[in-house]
């Protein structure tokens, strides 16, 4: 007979005594896991070991073979580096088997990753970039209040050493500004970070004065005495505020050789110490934790399919793309489960036309770009599919939480608006010049630049129905409307505007610089040099078969760009064009020097990229072409 099938069962109603037992069965099973696999955290699994013990036999709420009911309770490893512990936890919740545990943690092709993802149904979003849990529980815990109006409650293990980063205080910011009485945080205070003590140690009172700032509630205690830690997290739970529960702990606690002693972290012990380990914690045990069960889940009714109808705009008429893309939001957040989120500039990337509309769907972040998308990824993760806006400048300072929400498999849309040196006088701290490089690289993303209204509202629409990481880029200025409403634009395609037989070259823009590509294929007209015109709207993927064609007609490509020249569309269409060995004349127009204040004609022409340069260039490759 295995272990699996005499596994020891403990109620929810046991004492303090079987709580002991496991959590020192965590212990026992975190330590077996990480010298298995020959690496791991087994301190940092060992100190919150007593926490999680409490947590998951009294407190948590939750069906662990049914992780997908909506009552359940949410647990995040913001300190996903413990991961050892939360996989122990797993086994004793009979998610998992022991050889599953043993045999795969951190191996090649296991579910069971060094760090947790969402590849496990028990996990809500990927952790191991510290300072992010947190604010994915700010998100999940806003959206059961906000959205779902279901009972559960968020609980999120934290590590010490994280609480230095500042998306952690922007979470709690939030959580005590929406007094998020469904959201408890837990911060194991264990005083030892990688390299040497943390910035506090064991100063749990500056963590609780911290908390408290922040509008929640702070409750310290021993981390090791379960009482304590029981009478702490009934209080977190009585629904009157968010709770940060400061927990003073020893790092390897429970082990005489590694407790509290630095250069352990991050170490699996090796095989001898951890066998004295092992016993000195008591040995192995097979308990089996049947908690507390959520409340049953109300029938959820599909709601019935939305038609979307989109605003309309004339061709000709001037219209800025971000101006189209709030009406579009605004219309597409006729499905219920479009969610959209603001960091206070909602009435500059007209995001807040959604929030006029659907007010119980828009929520403002206000300047903390990093808890915006990690409130969207915590949203997205129950099932709804957010939009957040800023401008593209300001999305670099979250491109970590983008990040980790491709590692987690979260689909959500984003828009950065203010693109480029086009923005004008602002000047170049307010200039995404930088966005284009960033969201191509982001793993499955989707990165679209409309050149006109039409084609904003369109792409707008067409992100709510996109996997991953879609990404839209908005300008500033109001441009004449190209295309009638009738027009499509399906991801990964493009729009050829000029074209003839006798084309000599190509002209590749987006954005802004797509109407500056069309002024100077006039003037190149009237200079008797047919050239074609390519807005490529869709710049990941891109067009390959239009761009192949582009160069096989005309042997001579102009991309002109309003971004830096590193990773735009430039480089997109090089690797398009790399990818059919073709190797056409080829020139690159983009911002290369440090921009200053301006007009938007003075600073696309100083930049290089305006209808001036696009026309000289296009001259030079055709003449080079020919004495060529």
């Amino acid at each position: 007979m295995t272990a699996e099938n005499t596994r020891t069962p403990l109620g929810p109603d046991g004492g303090l005594d079987e709580v002991f037992e496991l959590a020192q069965q965590l212990r026992v099973d975190s330590v077996r896991a990480s010298t298995s696999a020959g690496s791991g955290h087994p301190t940092s699994s060992l100190s919150a070991a007593d926490l999680m013990a409490v947590l998951m036999t009294r407190h948590l709420r939750y069906d662990w073979q049914h992780p997908h009911n909506p009552a359940n309770d949410h647990l995040i490893f913001s300190k996903g580096h413990a991961s050892p512990l939360l996989y122990a936890m797993f086994l004793a919740a009979g998610a998992i088997g022991e050889e599953e545990l043993m045999t795969t943690y951190r191996r090649a092709g296991g579910r069971l990753q060094g760090h947790p993802t969402p590849v496990l149904p028990w996990v809500d979003a990927a952790t191991g970039s510290l300072g992010q849990g947190i604010a994915y529980g700010v998100g999940i815990a806003l959206a059961g209040r906000d959205l779902e109006h279901e009972p559960y409650r968020v609980w999120v293990l934290c590590g010490d050493s994280e609480m230095t980063e500042g998306s952690v205080w922007e979470a709690l910011d939030k959580a005590g500004r929406h007094r998020l009485a469904n959201f408890v945080a837990i911060i194991d205070v264990n005083r030892l970070g990688q390299r040497g003590p943390t910035e506090l140690g064991w100063d749990t009172g500056a963590y609780a004065r911290r908390a408290e700032a922040f509008g929640c509630r702070a409750l310290v205690v021993d981390g090791h005495d379960l009482e304590a830690v029981d009478e702490a997290l009934t209080t977190a739970r009585d629904g009157q505020a968010p709770t940060v529960v400061v927990a003073r702990t020893v790092k390897g606690q429970g082990v005489f050789e590694i407790a509290d002693a630095e250069g352990w972290h991050g170490k699996a012990l090796p095989d001898d110490l951890a066998a004295r380990a092992v016993a000195e914690l008591g040995g192995v045990r097979h308990l089996t934790v049947r908690g507390h069960r959520p409340p049953a889940a109300p029938v959820v009714v599909p709601p019935a399919p939305v038609r979307v109808v989109l605003p309309q705009f004339r061709t000709g008429e001037t219209v800025a793309t971000r101006v189209a893309f709030g009406k579009a939001l605004a219309a597409v957040g006729d499905r219920p489960d479009i969610v959209a989120l603001d960091a206070e500039v909602g009435n500059s990337t007209h995001a807040e036309d959604f929030g006029k509309a659907h007010p119980e769907r828009y929520f403002q972040t206000y300047i903390a770009e990093q808890q915006m998308i990690a409130s969207a990824v915590g949203m997205a993760a129950r099932g709804y599919r957010p939009y957040a806006t800023t401008f593209a400048a300001f999305l670099t300072r979250a491109h970590d939480f983008i990040r980790m929400a491709a590692v987690s498999g979260i689909s959500m849309s984003l828009c950065g608006t203010h693109c480029g040196v086009e923005i004008g006088a602002d000047g170049p701290s307010q200039m995404g010049l930088e966005d284009l490089a960033m969201m191509r690289a982001v793993h499955g993303s989707t990165v679209l630049y409309p050149s006109d209204a039409t084609s904003a509202a369109a792409l707008t629409a067409a992100m709510a129905y996109l996997d991953g990481i879609s990404y839209l880029r908005t300008t500033r200025g109001a441009y004449p409307v190209l295309y009638a409403p009738d027009e499509t634009f399906p991801v990964g395609g493009s729009k050829t505007l000029r074209s003839g037989p006798d084309d000599r070259v190509t002209l590749v823009g987006a954005g802004v610089t797509l109407h500056e590509c069309l002024a100077a294929a006039d003037v190149l007209a009237a200079d008797g040099v047919p050239a074609r015109v390519v807005d490529l709207y869709s710049v990941k993927p891109v067009d390959l078969d239009t761009l192949a064609r582009a160069a096989r007609d005309t042997g001579a490509l102009v991309v002109a760009e309003d971004h830096h020249p590193e990773g735009g569309i430039g480089e997109a269409v090089l690797s398009a064009l790399a990818a059919q060995r073709l190797t056409p004349v080829f020139a690159h127009l983009a911002v290369r020097d440090l921009p200053g204040s301006g007009t938007s004609a003075e600073l696309l022409d100083a930049a290089g990229i305006s209808r001036t340069h696009i026309a000289r260039t296009g001259r030079e490759l055709v003449g080079r072409r020919a004495g060529g």
